[in-house]
């Protein structure tokens, strides 16, 4: 098992798939990284020598950012939103969907789970 940006990467797969475990890099940038660092991408992991583990790391460490600081970069963005109360950072605060999605049957997923609102009774005359 080969432990990239503090991430174990899973030694059984292909190198292309094996770096979509780490946070921020995804299919297509896996590919970029293991172009530019000159291995093959159908090597599995565990056939990686330490060679190809150190110039894997290396362009991660200098072309992108991965894991927390990305990850504490997206929640400031998030951050700054809701401080300067606009549209979206209210959807933010208050929890319900950021990017236009309906709210009157759906959005289970930001909205939490359903709380039931009881119904008046009519007054009788």
């Amino acid at each position: 098992m080969a432990r990239i940006v503090g991430v174990d990467i899973p030694s059984n797969k292909r190198g292309e798939v094996a770096l979509t475990y780490i946070y921020g890099i995804g299919r297509s940038r896996a590919i970029t990284i293991l172009d530019e660092a000159g291995v093959d991408r159908n090597l599995k992991v565990q056939d990686w020598t330490d060679d190809d583990l150190a110039a894997i790391r290396g362009v991660i460490g200098d072309n992108f950012k991965v894991e927390g600081e990305l990850r504490s970069e997206v929640q400031m963005n998030i951050k700054r939103l809701m401080d300067i109360g606009c549209y979206r950072g209210i959807r933010h605060r208050i929890g319900l969907p950021v990017r236009g999605q309906s709210t009157k049957n759906n959005a289970r997923t930001r909205k939490g789970k359903r709380k039931t609102v009881a119904n008046k009774k009519m007054a009788t005359k």
